[in-house]
């Protein structure tokens, strides 16, 4: 199977087991017509759905996809993707958290006793918002060194 596509791949797994593509496409919980899409190479399956058929058809993931670079270079693109929607997302947080920890801490009631002695009762949210803020700004640079850098 090593010099086939995915799409010959998938069609000889499915035969091999005596299924229709009517009978695949609900075993995988999807359409004829994606079924059809992914044998003639017209479209392949997102990471989640070759793992389903992996499972379904107990063969290794390598032995599904191995051969076929389009499909190998579209799941480690699809990581990559991830990856960086993940960093995308935690800078992100981080930073909005950082801007609530001051934003709350300017709203919590401080005083000032007889000996000059400043009382806050939430005393950590200006610390805490320059930590977070500083974590969300380093991951920040480093997605885009990162983004950078694979240009």
């Amino acid at each position: 199977m090593a010099d086939m596509n995915f799409g010959k791949q998938i069609k000889k797994v499915r035969t091999d087991n005596k299924l229709t593509q009517e009978q695949l496409a609900q075993k995988l919980m999807v359409s004829r017509q994606a079924v059809s899409s992914w044998e003639n190479d017209r479209n392949l399956p997102d990471l989640e759905m070759v793992v389903r058929i992996a499972k379904l058809f107990d063969i290794s993931l390598d032995q599904l996809i191995l051969g076929d670079e389009q499909m190998t270079n579209k799941l480690v693109k699809d990581a990559s993707e991830v990856r960086k929607a993940k960093l995308m997302v935690m800078s992100t947080s981080l930073l909005l958290i950082g801007g609530l920890c001051f934003l709350s801490s300017a709203f919590t009631e401080s005083r000032v006793d007889s000996n000059g002695l400043l009382h806050e009762p939430y005393f950590f949210l200006i610390p805490l918002g320059y930590l977070f803020l500083f974590s969300g700004v380093i991951t920040w640079i480093i997605h885009f060194v990162v983004k950078r850098k694979k240009r």
